[in-house]
């Protein structure tokens, strides 16, 4: 397939990230697919992936909440030309999960720098590529509880929160320069990241939702998919995916 389009999906070792790899591979894209510290489940991954769709995929273990590392990231993937870039999917994450004032400063800068910082960090890098290249597509992966706010995850809500906010203000900065940026606030799915609660819990959470069930990374992903796709004219959204909890 000549042109083939790229995109960078971080954290995508497990869970949605792997899923939205996936996912894009089997519509065509080639990939750069980052990772903290799991990188030989991440190869792994790739493999399988070059595997099934005869895509290219390179890995790279990659900080998102790093400024160098983020740096370097881009440098050595994209650098003097190497590639371009069509898609960036900030997907890397992780949650906190206690009350506030037992958070300690490294926690709560954890979270910000992994969760926001990390967002900022890749679409600074990504932007002067899209710009080159005269079109792109950012996608934020977030949180219903960026807009709700969630008892016991206030570091989690307040860096989604910022995401959401940060989504809507560089899509208008970047929507003359046909580059359109939006997010994806999830509800609750699947993935390891939820495996601190117990099953009692899960089910409380499953009776507050319409749909009676736990969402897929599958189905993140077939939305990513499609946010991706989507006409440029729709740019500066939080689309919500969440079963019809809140």
């Amino acid at each position: 397939m000549e042109n083939k389009k790229t995109a960078l999906v971080t954290g995508a070792s497990r869970g949605i990230g792997e899923a939205v790899a996936r996912r894009l591979a089997q519509a065509g894209y080639d990939l750069v697919l980052t990772c903290s510290a799991s990188m030989d489940a991440l190869g792994k991954i790739a493999d399988d992936i070059k595997g099934k769709y005869g895509v290219n995929c390179i890995c790279r273990s990659c900080d998102a909440g790093s400024s160098a590392d983020t740096a370097k990231l881009f440098e050595d993937v994209f650098g003097d030309g190497k590639r371009s870039l069509d898609l960036l999917v900030n997907n890397a994450g992780i949650s906190y999960v206690g009350l506030l004032h037992e958070m300690s400063d490294e926690d709560w800068e954890k979270v910000m720098s992994t969760n926001l910082f990390g967002v900022f960090y890749n679409c600074r890098q990504a932007v002067p590529l899209m710009l080159k290249n005269g079109s792109g597509r950012i996608i934020n992966i977030s949180s219903v509880w960026g807009n709700a706010g969630a008892s016991m995850e206030a570091a989690y809500s307040a860096s989604k929160g910022g995401v959401n906010s940060l989504t809507k203000a560089l899509a208008k900065e970047l929507a003359p320069s046909n580059i359109a940026v939006n997010a994806i606030a999830c509800g609750m799915i699947d993935t390891e990241m939820n495996s601190c609660f117990s099953e009692e819990e899960k089910a409380a959470v499953i009776n507050e939702i319409p749909a009676d069930r736990i969402g897929t990374p599958e189905e993140v992903a077939d939305l990513v998919l499609k946010v991706a796709e989507a006409p440029l004219y729709m740019t500066a959204q939080v689309i919500t995916i969440d079963g019809g909890w809140m």
